[in-house]
């Protein structure tokens, strides 16, 4: 593992503090480290969106088409 340092001004840093004390985090580390982790999710999140926005539309999705989903699964085709 490799380290970081981060100057914050002071107004956040004592933004990141109440929220470790609050119990929200066991440490600064934490909190950065989950904020990182979110935004890496959101970042796949709107990647994924984003593919699924310029694809082909699919089927109808209506109670017919999961009804044969439902056959599909039995083995009744």
């Amino acid at each position: 593992m490799t380290s970081m340092n981060v100057s914050l001004p002071e107004r956040l840093r004592d933004f990141v503090d109440v929220r470790v004390r609050e119990g929200s985090y066991g440490s600064t580390r934490a909190y950065v480290l989950d904020l990182i982790r979110r935004d890496q999710d959101r970042r796949r999140l709107r990647a994924d969106l984003l593919q699924g926005a310029g694809s082909p539309v699919g089927p109808m999705v209506d109670t017919d088409y999961f009804a044969s989903l439902r056959e599909q699964a039995r083995g009744d085709n």
